[in-house]
């Protein structure tokens, strides 16, 4: 085809504008910018983060993108030319040619960082290459702590044990942070709190307190509370000392009555005052030989939310039992068993006082033959004489009270004739 004079000039001016290069239209678009109106924002984490971003001009063929830092360790939020509706970054306004304003939803703490809004354009090699970008915002996430973890020793302890107690939280921003501890209300001193950041650039933080144990703890309770910029209100998190507290009971066993008469029946009584937990098992030992007993009833609470418990055995009063030991043992807690006793005494007067009345009747009865002159050898009058007195003598110390039996370690023995006992639990 045959171009007329006239044509010519627009023909190559046409080509003269394919065959520019970019750079060429970059330089011609030096009125192209980009507006970053937000230079710091601060948003709670969990929420929608808007970043704004306003063009002006025109500029070569690429896309718009948002960058998250800058150089070779930015990351891409946003590509105009990839964009998915799942993604959590999305457009403020679809389809604009000017307004690049996006949304960031459900901000976490490692979304900190400063966002660029860029346009590229595509060079002579296909590449998009960096053509204006705005002036950076400052993105800071406040993240609120967790609730309060208060964790205790993870054995008992007796009262009068000072036991620490520590509360910890984590994943707040920023650093700043105030901690206290109460018991009951009152408030307690503590060591100050140890704030370490995480590599998810939040911060944790622990706080330790001492607490010396009382009897009446059981219904106590010790508090942390933390105060953070992001809480509208204190957090707490609470520890019932009921949890760590173990009172050992005190025992008391009687035997009743005491001493007993032979053959009667005697009700040794074991009684456990003033313990926590109620967890408790009881057993009865005559002579180390297990006897059975029974509780009178469970474990009852008390006041201060102690616990008491009566349990009981009864005993055959015979006269090969007299000075036998009769042990309660006691087992709270799954702690070591703790043995408490008492003896079991026997009053024989009744006895004696018989077999005595018995050999003076035979004394009569041999002096009233002697006076009837019926034994007149003398050889038989000492022999019988003999046997009266040793058996008068062998009868008579029947009525002494019996040994007491070996006892290890010796019972104290009471003013009526109680002995116990006690062992530590």
């Amino acid at each position: 085809m045959v171009l007329v004079a006239q044509e010519l000039p627009l023909v190559c001016l046409m080509l003269l504008l394919l065959c520019r290069e970019p750079g060429v239209d970059a330089q011609a678009g030096q009125d192209f910018t980009v507006q970053q109106p937000q230079a710091k924002v601060t948003v709670t984490a969990g929420e929608t983060l808007t970043l704004i971003c306003i063009t002006s001009g025109v500029a070569g063929p690429g896309p718009m993108k948002w960058l998250k830092g800058w150089g070779r360790g930015s990351k891409t939020v946003y590509d105009q030319n990839n964009e998915d509706p799942s993604s959590r970054v999305t457009r403020a306004v679809n389809g604009s040619d000017t307004n690049f304003t996006i949304h960031i939803r459900n901000v976490q703490p490692e979304d900190m960082g400063t966002y660029y809004c860029v346009k590229f354009v595509i060079g002579m090699t296909g590449v998009s290459q960096v053509f204006k970008h705005g002036s950076g915002s400052e993105v800071t996430v406040q993240a609120k702590p967790s609730p309060p973890l208060v964790s205790g020793p993870e054995q008992r302890a007796r009262p009068d044990k000072s036991v620490p107690f520590t509360c910890t939280t984590g994943g707040f921003f920023p650093d700043k942070i105030d901690v206290k501890w109460f018991k009951n209300g009152n408030p307690m001193t503590a060591q100050p709190p140890q704030v370490t950041q995480s590599r998810m650039k939040t911060y944790n933080m622990s706080s330790t307190v001492q607490v010396t144990l009382q009897k009446d703890d059981a219904r106590s309770q010790i508090t942390c509370e933390v105060t953070h910029p992001t809480l509208p209100a204190p957090l707490q998190g609470s520890f019932q000392l009921s949890r760590v507290l173990r009172v050992p009971p005190s025992i008391d066993v009687q035997p009743e009555p005491s001493p007993a008469e032979v053959n009667k029946t005697v009700a040794f009584t074991c009684l456990l005052k003033e313990f926590y937990p109620a967890k408790v098992s009881i057993s009865w030992l005559e002579n180390g030989i297990r006897i059975k007993g029974q509780n009178l009833s469970g474990p009852l609470e008390v006041s201060r939310g102690l616990f008491e418990l009566r349990s009981r055995v009864e005993v055959q009063a015979t006269e090969e039992k007299n000075g036998s030991t009769i042990t309660c043992r006691v087992v709270h807690n799954g702690q070591a068993p703790a043995n408490y006793s008492a003896i079991l005494w026997i009053s024989n007067t009744a006895q004696g006082g018989f077999q005595m009345d018995k050999g003076a009747n035979v004394l009569s009865s041999l002096l009233l033959l002697l006076s009837m002159g019926v034994l007149l050898e003398k050889g038989l009058l000492g022999c019988l004489l003999l046997f009266v007195f040793k058996r008068m003598n062998r009868k008579a110390s029947e009525m002494l009270p019996y040994p007491a039996a070996p006892q290890s370690p010796a019972p104290a023995v009471g003013s009526q004739g109680l002995a116990t006992v006690s062992s530590d639990l």
